[in-house]
């Protein structure tokens, strides 16, 4: 059975509410989060959703702030593929998938208001805290948002502020506190076919089912971004429908493997 076939025999499948694995639509593979796995940096944590892995890791430094919010700190998303996770990755310059990536775990955090940027402020106009949060994935079997949303949202809780001398110089290897974090958010991606809305996709589902909506739901159940994928048009009632199943497990998610 050639790539195409298999394709368009699991797409039929998913049509009538079959998964190979017998999960049913809503229910993710299992997730294995560890915190606080590298040394060096403010905050880390690896998730392993089925065979998918990443690795997000928090590393604070100080900077200027922007021109046009001088009294909040600064943050950077940055992904990347390694060529080990997967066939189609290569080594090089950030991919377009990559960038992607990046954009959405950045975006679900902002909008979601996870930081509390006005207090990574050192002096106001001139010297901030800078948030640089790194996902790797080093394995890749399907739904690498959810996973890297997850792994970054576990390193966010987790980072600690480095302490400073009374020069205001970072002081390796102590701490001063936690980053300061208002809310939690995760990345729920739905794609929907035939009434029915799929969660935590494989890889093989995902290419049956190219059309996807990442929704950004925060712990207190608000929606707070939206990215859709695919180049099929989603009718109204099916984007609420994924609204709704996207808060649900949020919700579920939060209680089982984030901090209250």
């Amino acid at each position: 059975m050639n790539i195409k076939s298999t394709v368009d025999y699991i797409f039929s499948e998913l049509k009538k509410g079959n998964r190979f694995d017998g999960r049913k639509c809503d229910e993710y593979r299992k997730i294995l989060i560890k915190r606080d796995i590298i040394e060096n940096a403010e905050g880390s944590a690896m998730v392993k959703l089925g065979n998918t892995e990443v690795l997000a890791g928090i590393k604070m430094e100080i900077g200027t702030p922007y021109p046009d919010s001088p009294d909040k700190g600064v943050m950077s998303t940055m992904a990347e593929f390694l060529p080990m996770a997967s066939p189609d990755f290569e080594s090089g310059k950030p991919g377009e998938e990559e960038i992607e990536l990046g954009r959405v775990v950045d975006r679900a955090i902002r909008e979601g208001e996870v930081i509390d940027f006005s207090k990574l402020v050192i002096e106001e106009g001139e010297k901030v805290w800078m948030v640089f949060l790194d996902i790797l994935v080093t394995n890749y079997d399907g739904n690498l948002i959810d996973a890297a949303g997850m792994a970054a949202m576990a390193a966010l809780e987790s980072a600690k502020m480095p302490k400073l001398d009374e020069e205001g110089n970072i002081i390796k290897g102590e701490y001063d506190g936690n980053l300061p974090i208002n809310h939690k958010v995760l990345s729920i991606t739905t794609r929907p076919i035939n009434g029915m809305i799929y969660l935590d996709c494989d890889r093989y589902e995902e290419d049956a089912l190219k059309n996807r909506l990442t929704i950004g739901v925060r712990d207190d159940g608000k929606i707070t971004s939206l990215q859709k994928g695919g180049c099929d048009a989603v009718e109204p009632e099916t984007i609420k429908d994924s609204f709704k199943v996207a808060q649900k497990k949020a919700k579920e998610l939060f209680k089982k493997y984030y901090k209250k």
